[in-house]
């Protein structure tokens, strides 16, 4: 058990995807990412099958052909797009898309250290990602800005991203304040 590696590997994930979701305006949602992680049946798990270098729920996948870590996880958790599946793919809110390329920003930087380059979330999403259980206009949307990422870097991804958040709220008001 790797209880205090997994502990680090868990803490730093989180302060690297705060500060990121602080830069795109998710305060909130920056301050309560991923807590989850420390309840039992998710943090238990991450510290038994603790690697370093990629998620410990893919080795207990491995294992057992699932993981309960992980579907107590993706069920908590709106900035996975699992959580966004019913019968089908369910479009994400735009708060919670932007929160899941910090996520996958901070998780390549966590996992990768300093071999990490804006490349690898879209590498990372091309060659592993489920795109099947992903609704159409999530995928696009997810695929832009980690190729914005790529192409022009994570400080333009992330004032790009703010604007998108910020546009949707608005869109949201204009839309509540129509019908009232």
């Amino acid at each position: 058990m790797h209880f205090f590696k997994h502990l680090n590997t868990v803490t730093r994930h989180r302060r690297i995807v705060k500060k990121l979701c602080f830069r795109c305006g998710l305060i909130k949602q920056g301050i309560f990412h991923d807590l989850s992680k420390f309840s039992p049946s998710e943090f238990f798990a991450g510290a038994e099958y603790y690697q370093g270098n990629r998620s410990p729920q893919a080795k207990e996948r491995e294992l057992f052909g699932y993981s309960a870590a992980w579907l107590h996880h993706k069920g908590r958790n709106k900035h996975h797009y699992e959580y966004w599946f019913d019968t089908e793919p369910v479009e994400m809110p735009p708060c919670y898309l932007a929160e899941m390329v910090c996520d996958r920003i901070a998780a390549g930087k966590v996992y990768a250290g300093k071999n990490y380059t804006d490349a690898n979330p879209l590498i990372y999403l091309e060659s592993r990602t489920d795109k099947s259980r992903m609704h159409p206009k999530t995928y696009e949307k997810l695929k832009y800005f980690l190729e914005l990422l790529k192409e022009k870097g994570e400080k333009y991804t992330l004032i790009e991203m703010k604007k998108y958040v910020k546009e949707s709220k608005h869109k949201k008001s204009r839309a509540k304040a129509h019908f009232s």
